[in-house]
């Protein structure tokens, strides 16, 4: 990679933070989509989204729980089964042509979830007690999912969370944080321990991710108009996604 392309990706990879942040994710849905879009080296493309989305989930935990937006009890419920299925879904290393397949769909179906999380608002104001055993039926699918490709699954778990009126939105935002780092860390822990191989740039994306999610944590959790965000968000996923899908790559 020249220095001009290292310093368009790190803009990208800035940008993507900032804006994954700002509505309670950390982004790894984004770094796929930029990986492929820039073709990254197929073996570097989970540890490095997972270091990226440790690194943002962080920051926008710490933002999120210093504001008071949480729900120990939904959290705790998910994050049970969904922990110990996420370290498997890292230890475990797909075929290039099944990840293209997953993560494709993965991106496509992120891309629609993030316009019903944002568009599609709560049927009710009044919050409905959740029942355990969907909270770990659901942690579990959500954890073996993010693990194999390398996410959070806090683009999977927000929309669930508020259409079902378990907490409310900023609620859902502070415990899809938390629940973003947890699956990361374990996801990580079990690609080290299979793979141990990184993006050798890492360090310029982790810098960047850095300064875009102080900046858009910060967004997130005052009164911020998200909507364009998730528009223009949608169109990248939406765009990855179908490469992933349709075109021939490297990946």
């Amino acid at each position: 990679m020249t220095i001009d392309h290292i310093i368009f990706a790190f803009f990208l990879f800035m940008t993507i933070a900032a804006l994954y942040s700002s509505v309670g994710h950390a982004g790894a849905s984004g770094y796929l989509a930029l990986m492929a879009l820039l073709s990254f080296a197929p073996e570097t493309i989970k540890p490095t989204s997972l270091i990226l989305n440790i690194v943002v989930a962080t920051i926008t935990s710490i933002k999120y729980l210093k504001a008071g937006y949480f729900d120990r009890k939904i959290f705790f419920t998910f994050i049970i089964t969904s922990v110990p299925m996420a370290f498997l879904g890292g230890y475990l290393t797909l075929s290039p042509k099944y990840f293209k397949l997953i993560a494709g769909l993965f991106l496509v179906v992120a891309s629609f979830l993030l316009i019903i999380r944002e568009y599609v608002k709560q049927t009710e104001t009044t919050i409905k007690p959740m029942h355990v055993a969907y909270g770990l039926t659901i942690g579990s699918v959500i954890g073996i999912v993010s693990g194999l490709i390398g996410v959070g699954g806090g683009v999977f778990l927000s929309p669930i969370i508020i259409s079902a009126n378990w907490t409310t939105v900023k609620n859902a935002s502070g415990v899809a944080a938390l629940f973003i780092l947890c699956n990361s860390l374990a996801s990580l822990s079990g690609n080290m321990v299979a793979i141990n191989k990184v993006d050798h740039n890492i360090i310029y994306w982790v810098a960047a991710v850095i300064i875009g999610g102080v900046l858009g944590s910060h967004l997130g959790t005052v009164k911020f108009n998200n909507k364009i965000i998730i528009a223009c968000l949608f169109l990248v996923l939406l765009t990855a996604g179908l490469k992933f899908l349709l075109v021939d790559t490297h990946i």
